[in-house]
């Protein structure tokens, strides 16, 4: 257990007092509030996509970055610059191709000539990485190398350009889309650089019902206005709530038990995962899934994670940290499936369903 974690499942301090646990349970009603007007005015643009859109709220609430996969017209480049819209933040969408330059996301160095005193100085001209939502479309059409600047910044929140480090807008988040059905001409993410991703979100096809609501609204005169609901500074308030959602140590057994058994080295892994993958889950899925239950919890009118809130993030959690190896592919056996029968074999204690005491002290609820 990490130090953070220990931290969290602890009892509140006296120091905190009931002024500081009535502004945490304002704060998290004030989460929730929003949480359902941001649905609602994106509601306006967007038909249907409900979970995807509540995966990626998650993901924001928990201060993460998204890869979105989907086959083209499923709306994911409109989905993003709607949020973007409701959130009230500065908005970049970078097309990536292939040759796009690491400097053409991050900015450049630029000689600039004083004219009262004719002295030369280099001058830094901030690139589309400085904005608070970056869309990175198609981002696997670019090579490794400018892939890599945009991942670093992800990672880092800066930008190093002539010796110099320039800290990114805060908050900070990376929304990137993939086509998985055409892949000539395209780079692939690495696993080390998929990991930095918090979800990888699956993009379907809409049911039959929403595709006809769709092409009702798109092909008639578009008249919808998106309303701002949340600013910069309020998502970083919110971010901070989030993560003082308390997490029993139940939980947090529950989820070590799922990401090492996929670690196919160690003996915690069951037969099949062995057979299957190539590798498995690290650390960073461990704390994403504990980050996105808390994030999850409050959005569901909750102050505490329960092992729902872990299962429904364990897909865009685990779907690209585990590694399918020959074997399974000639079974046709996917991530998918195989997260389908971890989370059927693995027990959830009774109590880790329940409310823990400490939960309602901690966030005044």
């Amino acid at each position: 257990m990490s130090s953070f974690e220990s931290k969290e499942t602890s009892p509140p301090n006296a120091d905190q007092g009931a002024g500081g646990m009535e502004q945490d349970a304002a704060l998290v009603e004030l989460l929730r509030d929003k949480y359902k007007a941001v649905r609602a005015e994106l509601a306006k643009i967007i038909v249907g996509q409900d979970e995807v859109l509540e995966q990626i709220l998650v993901s924001i609430f928990a201060r993460g970055h998204c890869l979105l996969v989907g086959v083209p017209g499923l709306a994911k480049t409109l989905m993003i610059s709607t949020l973007a819209r409701c959130l009230s933040l500065s908005f970049s969408r970078i097309q990536f191709t292939p040759d796009l330059m690491p400097s053409d996301i991050t900015g450049t160095e630029v000689i600039q000539e004083d004219r009262a005193t004719g002295e030369r100085k280099f001058r830094f001209l901030k690139g589309p990485i400085f904005a608070n939502v970056i869309l990175a479309d198609e981002i696997n059409r670019t090579p490794p190398k400018t892939q890599a600047a945009l991942l670093e910044a992800m990672q880092e929140r800066q930008v190093t350009a002539g010796g110099t480090k320039h800290v990114l807008v805060d908050p900070f988040f990376v929304l990137a889309t993939q086509n998985p059905i055409e892949q000539e001409g395209t780079y692939p993410l690495p696993e080390a650089q998929l990991d930095r991703f918090m979800f990888n979100i699956q993009v379907d096809y809409p049911s039959e019902e929403e595709e006809i609501e769709i092409m009702k609204r798109t092909t008639v005169p578009q008249s919808a206005e998106i309303q701002p609901v949340l600013t910069g500074e309020e998502i970083l308030r919110l971010q901070e709530i989030v993560r003082k959602v308390p997490v029993t140590d139940e939980i947090i057994r529950y989820v070590l038990r799922l990401t090492r058994s996929t670690r196919i080295t160690k003996d915690e892994a069951p037969k099949y995962m062995k057979d299957w993958l190539a590798w498995g889950a690290g650390p960073r899925a461990s704390q994403f899934l504990i980050l996105g239950g808390k994030a999850r919890a409050i959005l569901h009118g909750r102050s505490y994670v329960s092992a729902d809130d872990i299962k429904a993030v364990a897909y865009p959690v685990l779907r690209h940290r585990i590694l399918t190896n020959f074997s399974a592919e000639a079974e046709g056996v996917t991530p998918r499936s195989i997260i389908d029968r971890l989370l059927a074999d693995t027990p959830v204690h009774a109590a880790a369903s329940l409310k823990d005491a400490r939960a309602s002290k901690v966030l005044g609820s």
